[in-house]
């Protein structure tokens, strides 16, 4: 029981000290510092974070919401960054760095850690509105694009600060590792947008029974422009 507890602490150990001085953080990813138990230690965290979060947002509808919340959020995450990461990967190769798989994959996992840690410290305010705001769907739907659209623009920024610390080893092709990890942010948006539609719903509409996954029609766009007249009175 002991270990387990000690273990416990050892995994929520890493996430503090990348809070705490994430240049010290980063520059242990460029010298290949333990990033097997970074791996493994920020991955467990983000996925307990993503998961509370989750099941916040799914607890808009129903029980079962949540407990869908709770493991789709986490997933959706995960999968984004499975995705999009050999594309980043094999074209920083392709032009010059020589960091290794491991360490790219570090410094993407370290901005969704981020951004778990973001979501979670928003959630008492996420519950604030879900307490005082039952009967409004549309509002806290868009409140909740807008708190994962702030805590994705830090988890951006702290992506590229992370491979901008990586490319300082290996000057030849710098500028061009730069170009596609702006290229590549634009990609890992679209593909996250896309995977969060198809993985719907995460709130569920509250005069709808519980749905797993809901048909795939319409796009991300037209239902925020859908909720956002909805709450103006436009329809």
């Amino acid at each position: 029981m002991l270990k387990k507890q000690n273990r416990g602490i050892q995994q929520f150990s890493v996430l503090v000290n990348l809070l705490r001085d994430r240049q010290l953080f980063l520059e242990e990813i460029r010298q290949g510092v333990r990033l097997e138990n970074k791996i493994s230690s920020l991955f467990v965290t983000s996925s307990i974070f993503f998961a509370l979060y989750g099941a916040i947002i799914g607890a808009s509808h129903s029980w079962a919401q949540a407990l869908s919340g709770a493991i789709k959020l986490p997933v959706f995450y995960l999968i984004t960054l499975i995705i999009c990461f050999p594309t980043l990967f094999f074209f920083n190769v392709l032009f010059g760095s020589r960091s290794s798989i491991q360490q790219h994959f570090v410094v993407l996992l370290t901005s969704v850690s981020v951004i778990s840690v973001l979501l979670f410290s928003l959630a008492p305010v996420t519950l604030f509105f879900l307490i005082t705001t039952p009967d409004s769907y549309q509002f806290f739907k868009l409140l909740n694009v807008l708190i994962f659209g702030i805590t994705g623009i830090f988890g951006v920024k702290f992506l590229y600060e992370g491979m901008q610390l990586l490319s300082q080893q290996d000057e030849v092709g710098k500028k061009t590792r730069t170009t596609i990890l702006r290229s590549w942010l634009l990609l890992y948006a679209f593909v996250g947008m896309q995977l969060g539609w198809f993985l719907r719903p995460f709130f569920g509409a509250p005069d709808s029974k519980f749905e797993l996954f809901r048909a795939v029609k319409g796009n991300f766009y037209l239902d925020i422009i859908r909720a956002i007249s909805e709450i103006l009175g436009m329809r």
